[in-house]
C-alpha cells in the first residue's frame, strides 16, 4: 500500500473508530487532547489498524503512538509491502 494510500485509511480507520470529522484529523493531532480517545478508544484504535494493515503493534509501541502522524509513520514503516 503506498504511503498517500496509508494515510487515506488511517484516517478512515480514525474517523469511524473515533466518531470525528475528517476535517479534524490532521497530522498533528493527538488522539486523546485533540481527537478525544479514552483508553477504551486507543486499544480499539490500534486493533482496527493491526486488522487492516495486517501488522502486530506491541503494547510497548502502542504507547509510542500519540498522533496521526506517529500512526502513519508506524504502519508506513511496519506494514508488509
Amino acid at each position: 500500500m503506498a504511503g498517500r494510500d496509508i494515510e487515506a485509511e488511517v484516517k478512515r480507520i480514525i474517523k469511524e473508530q473515533l466518531d470525528v470529522d475528517e476535517k479534524d484529523i490532521k497530522a498533528e493531532s493527538t488522539f486523546i487532547d485533540d481527537l478525544g480517545a479514552d483508553s477504551l478508544g486507543l486499544v480499539e484504535l490500534v486493533l482496527a489498524f493491526e486488522e487492516a494493515f495486517e501488522i502486530d503493534i506491541p503494547d510497548e509501541d502502542t504507547e509510542k503512538i500519540r498522533t496521526v502522524q506517529d500512526a502513519i509513520d508506524y504502519i508506513n514503516k511496519n506494514a508488509s509491502a
